[in-house]
């Protein structure tokens, strides 16, 4: 199954935080204004979903583009490597 990435991006006194990440199922992907990833079951869409809040609760972005390009460069390391 094919899912569309995306997630909420909040200001803070530190910089900006992503956060609320989600998955949709799609039959047209958008690698141009989102992110796109094909996960086998729901467990791993699940467990794919936990590790990114978990990986980018902590992590501050300077601006919006920063952060955008982070999580693409995150997730396309992971597909590469199987999740």
């Amino acid at each position: 199954m094919i899912y569309q990435l995306g997630w909420t991006t909040l200001p803070g006194l530190s910089g900006l935080s992503v956060s609320e990440f989600r998955a949709a199922p799609t039959a047209a992907p958008d690698n141009e204004k989102g992110i796109a990833i094909a996960l086998p079951s729901d467990a791993e869409r699940e467990a794919f979903l936990e590790r990114l809040e978990q990986d980018f609760a902590a992590r501050r972005f300077s601006n919006a583009a920063d952060a955008f390009d982070s999580v693409k460069a995150y997730v396309l390391e992971r597909a590469g490597k199987g999740n």
